[in-house]
């Protein structure tokens, strides 16, 4: 292996691990703060919710998404110079994917007393969280 390429594996990982960075720091306050605290009433009302929330599978769903959404973008954006173009467009494709399974399949399936209250705060909670996230992990891999 020669020295660049040796470099070149080195500022990859590194990226890889910073954009993983990028969104699980972020995401577990935002997810906490929004799921916890700020609206925890209106989610407790809507009882749909275990009383018990298990934080660790919360928090190891986070770590794999992390991963996941680190590992794609460099797959996607091959020019990395424009980041928050990028980003915010990325924010917005992995808005769209993580709405449809933690808001549209959660709605269809669970049992809860208000569906356009859930649609509402699940869609909130989302485009906040994507527009952070998604800046942040284009940053990571900037050039």
């Amino acid at each position: 292996m020669s020295v660049a390429q040796a470099l070149n594996r080195q500022a990859t990982a590194r990226a890889f691990w910073l954009g993983f960075a990028a969104y699980v720091v972020p995401t577990f306050p935002i997810g906490y703060v929004w799921h916890l605290v700020a609206f925890a009433p209106t989610y407790h009302g809507l009882a749909m919710y275990r009383d018990d929330i298990i934080i660790p599978f919360g928090f190891l769903s986070m770590l794999i998404q992390g991963a996941a959404f680190s590992w794609v973008y460099p797959r996607v954006f091959s020019d990395r110079s424009a980041w928050l173009s990028n980003g915010v467009r990325y924010g917005l494709a992995l808005a769209a994917l993580s709405w449809s399974f933690t808001t549209l399949a959660v709605a269809a399936k669970n049992v809860m007393t208000s569906v356009p209250t859930y649609m509402l705060l699940e869609t909130g909670f989302t485009l906040v969280q994507f527009a952070v996230v998604g800046p942040l992990i284009a940053l990571a891999y900037r050039n």
